[in-house]
Formats: structure tokens, sequence, C-alpha cells
């Protein structure tokens, strides 16, 4: 059976999921758009999905789509649907969705109506009138853009962002999916020194040595497809196993996170095991700031404090003025992610490349530095070009006014 999909994704990771499903899933019909990424394929392409998709956030098969102005045109719509072909009669179907520019803006009434519908539908295929939705869970979604309904079931039950090694995170943890994305656009694939100093719970590093062992992120997790009688579950077998025989198991890495909390240290070190790349990845109790990066190579990635969940802004600032006094002199390839608009003054480096991400609703932007160090473009510290401005300004002020001197 051939299925349309639909994958969410956070802003900013649509092209990168596209890249994935092109170039990791062989699949040529990939539509990108805002928030998502549409493509066609079969059962075998729904488990590869949810195994291998590293910067996805679920995935969606999309049952149809329909104009809905009114309540009547959206039950309508729903009841001809062909529910029957993904619902046993035993399955949990709960509603969730949103309504965006359109005639029907509650979405309380609109669940209710999809569920109606659904219940309709399946009442008069099964010939019974209740279910007691006590078997496996088909989660319905729909989404109502501009009067137009789409309807969808979530082949993924928990996000994919959630790869069962991190039960327990820090303060602020960065999302798996969002991690990963940075580990791609650095390119790092399992060449070269790795650094992450400000590891927190250890989800970046993790995530690179995922990467360069090819490890699929789904691995250590269940989906709710896995249980539906529509997709056989050999498949789900055959999928895993392939992922499997895959992974560089005789390969050697140099991946460390470290970080100056030794409880975020002894949690980064428990989350890697649980993610089976212990024997890949190291952590180490360390201070960003007196770290010797001036002559290492390779790739630097991290996600500094910036004062959102975890310090204020001045104590962000000042941790990362420190950190860039070496670490922006330093040959290693950088990516940090950061939401201070101010960063590139503070860091003490003017950026060779930016892109606009975001950490959950939470806008930043992902800070390359690819260049030399030489070749990269330097700031005054900030605080003195700050005050730099307050002394021009005061000068400005005691300055006679030339056009009145020598005048009665």
């Amino acid at each position: 059976m051939e299925y349309e999909f639909c994958c969410p994704t956070l802003f900013g990771l649509e092209g990168i999921v596209g890249d994935e499903l092109r170039h990791g899933g062989g699949l040529t019909d990939v539509r990108v758009e805002n928030g998502r990424v549409f493509f066609s394929g079969d059962a075998r392409t729904l488990v590869w999905a949810n195994l291998w998709l590293r910067c996805a956030e679920r995935v969606l098969i999309k049952v149809g789509e329909f104009p809905a102005r009114t309540f009547e045109e959206l039950f309508e719509g729903v009841y001809e649907l062909p529910w029957l072909d993904y619902i046993e009669k035993d399955c949990a179907f709960p509603v969730k969705g949103y309504s965006l520019n359109s005639n029907l803006h509650s979405i309380p009434d609109c669940q209710s109506i999809v569920k109606k519908a659904i219940v309709k539908s399946l009442s008069e295929s099964y010939g019974i009138g209740w279910f007691e939705e006590t078997g496996p869970r088909c989660q319905v979604q729909f989404s109502i853009m501009d009067n137009i309904a789409t309807l969808y079931l979530d082949t993924s039950g928990a996000g994919l962002h959630k790869r069962g090694y991190r039960a327990n995170a820090n303060e602020a943890p960065l999302r798996e999916t969002l991690a990963a994305a940075m580990v791609h656009l650095s390119r790092y694939r399992g060449r070269g020194e790795f650094l992450d100093p400000f590891c927190g719970s250890g989800t970046i590093p993790i995530e690179a040595a995922m990467i360069a062992m090819n490890r699929a992120p789904g691995l250590a997790r269940s989906f709710d497809a896995e249980k539906w009688a529509c997709i056989d579950p050999e498949l789900w077998r055959q999928g895993r196993e392939q992922a499997l025989d895959v992974i560089y198991r005789d390969r050697c890495y140099d991946i460390c996170g470290s970080d100056i909390d030794p409880a975020c240290v002894e949690l980064s070190a428990e989350n890697a095991k649980k993610a089976g790349v212990e024997h890949t990845v190291r952590f180490e109790t360390r201070d960003a700031c007196t770290l010797r990066l001036d002559r290492r190579e390779g790739t630097l990635i991290c996600n500094p404090p910036y004062g959102e969940r975890m310090m204020d802004v001045a104590s962000a600032r000042k941790l990362l003025r420190n950190f860039g006094t070496t670490a922006s002199r330093s040959p290693m390839k950088q990516y940090i992610i950061s939401s201070d608009e101010n960063f590139e003054e503070f860091f003490g480096v003017k950026a060779d490349k930016k892109r606009k991400l975001y950490n959950g609703m939470l806008r930043c932007n992902l800070f390359m530095y690819y260049q030399p160090p030489e070749k990269r473009k330097r700031f005054r510290s900030f605080a003195n070009t700050k005050n730099n401005m307050k002394k021009v300004q005061k000068n400005r002020n005691n300055r006679p006014n030339k056009r009145f001197e020598g005048h009665s």
C-alpha cells in the first residue's frame, strides 16, 4: 500500500529532514514546507523513517484533505475517509489538532466533530455502536488551515526526539533532534576530534557518536505503529536487524563532552550507556573557560548558557566572554547555538555564517566558525565598546560650540 507521509519539524530543520529522506532513504518525492516535510512510500518507508530520521519530530500518515468551512463539512469530510484501512475495532483513537486562519476556530468543538465522524464510519463498518478503545493506540491529528482540513495518523507515538536514552536531563536540555541537526550542519562524520565543553546531559556528544557509528536513533525505543494490524510486524523486525547490521563497531573515535558540574558529567555518562555509545564517547569534569584550545583541531559544538533557563543574562555574557577569549582563537571548527543577539560581540569574533534555528519556541542562531583564526573578523569587547561610546558622548557634551565663539 502506498502512503503519503508528513514529518513535522522544528522551524529551521525542514531542509535537513528533506536531505535525510533523499540521501538516507533514497526517496525522490520529497516536498519541503515551513515546519513540515511531505514524502511518499510504502510500509517499509514508514519503518525506515521512524528508525532512522534524526531531525524530524514525528512520522504521520496523511489520511485525507478537504475543505471545511462549517462543522457539517468537517463531519462529512472526516466520515468519508478510509478509517477502516487503519483502525481495528479495539484500537484507541484519541483526537487532537489545531486551526489557523479558518472559520472553525474552536479546537474542542473540532475534536468532538472529528471523533463523532470517525466513530460513525467505524460503527457502520464493524456493526458495533461502542468502542472500548483498549487496544493499540492510533493517534488522530487534524490541522485546519485557511479552511482546508487535513487528517493524519501518528505512527511514532512519542516524539522522535525521545530516543530512549535521556530519561533524566539537566535544567536546560537541548532537544535531541536539534542536537543532531547541529552535528549534521558541521559535517562531522566521525573523523578528527569532537568536543562539547558545555555538555549538560550529554545530548550533543551522544548524537555525534550515534552519527559517527551509523547507529539508527530509533533503535532503543518503540513506536505506536509497531502494534498496528495494517503494518506487517516482520517489517519492523527486518528494519531493526538491518539497522544493527550497519553499525560501525570496529572504529575508534575521539568524541568528548565536558562540564564544570560533576553531576552533569555523571548524568551524561549514564545517558551514553543507555544510548549504546558508552565506548565511543567520554565525559570529563572541566571548566570550559580554562580549556587549552589554541592548538587543537577538529570540531567544537556547544550550547552554552544564554540567560534564558540557566543563569541571568549578565552572568551568561561574562561566561561567554571568558570562553571566547581562547575559543575564538582556536583553529577548531566551531558551531555554537545562542539566543543572544549580541553573541558575536561577547564571543569576540564575527561568525563566518549564521543559521536561524529554534530551540523549542526560543529563536536562536547557530553561529558557525570554519575559517582559520587569522581570517576571522574580531570584535572589541562589547563592554569596552559601550564605555568608549560613553566617553565619546561625554567629550562631545564638554566640547565648546564653535559656531558662537568670538561673538558677543
